[in-house]
């Protein structure tokens, strides 16, 4: 896992969009399939031999798998692309999202939390568009989007910068967000299913999260249909507690059927079309 004395992102390493897609569905086959061979990679990604071993090389420079004489397998400690990959992932979709979230801020005073995550990160772009709004979020990256707004009121909460995801976290975040009254809680997930709820990947993240979500009025969702299912390390809160899941119609219908009998309001949007990888 790359540490926080990192002082070379992935996505400058990358240079393109391009590639950092190529270099998240690397790193997706391998934590779904533990080790995967040179010519698995290269059928799904396109390109190369030679390109494949170049973009491992990247990747195992910064810690995220471990190259192998045939192809790479995963490191234990790798539970979570960085964010500056996952921003690159599933664009059109994590766009009309964000849209239908917003959709349903009032447009009146209102307090929003919002988590970190490229989801959520949309969500603070298309909330330029509203005014009268205070912002309470824990992510640097939420911040810097939200803070050129003067309409809208940014409050960040204080706690332990975690490299990955760009999150502060801890007892200083989680004082924060009980100390406040929200309106709307948004959740991005790396898991969303009706028997684990809403899933992360760091503990200290969940608690957090937690935090955010028991002192808001109502929660919303917002996860593309790639975590429709999936289960992750640490939960953030239990199906029971989201009023809204907001993802794509790329989702296992049966996974959402499921979160439905669990109480929860489910709006799909459409996925629309992606740029291939390679």
């Amino acid at each position: 896992m790359a540490t926080a004395s990192s002082t070379t992102s992935v996505a400058e390493l990358t240079g393109s969009r391009k590639r950092s897609r190529r270099l998240a569905a690397i790193l997706d086959a391998v934590a779904e399939q533990g080790e995967i061979s040179l010519h698995g990679l290269r059928e799904l990604v396109g390109g190369s031999i030679a390109t494949v071993r170049r973009d491992l090389t990247v990747l195992a420079d910064q810690g995220l798998l471990v190259r192998t004489h045939g192809g790479a397998k995963a490191t234990s400690s790798v539970l979570e692309l960085p964010v500056d990959l996952r921003d690159t992932r599933f664009q059109e979709a994590k766009r009309r999202i964000a849209r239908a979230a917003v959709a349903l801020v009032p447009r009146e005073r209102h307090a929003v939390a919002l988590s970190g995550g490229s989801t959520t990160a949309g969500v603070a772009r298309e909330l330029a568009h509203h005014s009268d709004l205070t912002v309470v979020t824990n992510s640097l990256s939420i911040a810097s989007l939200v803070a050129p707004h003067p309409r809208l009121k940014v409050v960040m909460t204080g706690g332990i910068l975690r490299a990955q995801s760009l999150e502060l976290v801890g007892v200083l975040a989680e004082g924060t967000f009980s100390a406040v009254n929200i309106g709307t809680a948004i959740l991005g997930a790396d898991g969303v299913s009706a028997e684990a709820g809403i899933t992360t990947h760091d503990e200290t993240e969940a608690r957090t999260n937690h935090a955010m979500v028991a002192s808001a009025r109502r929660t919303i969702v917002v996860a593309d249909g790639s975590k429709i299912g999936r289960t992750a390390l640490a939960q953030m809160c239990p199906a029971d507690l989201v009023h809204v899941l907001i993802t794509d119609d790329s989702a296992d219908p049966a996974e959402l059927d499921r979160l439905r009998a669990s109480g929860v309001e489910i709006i799909v949007v459409a996925a629309g079309e992606e740029t291939p990888a390679a």
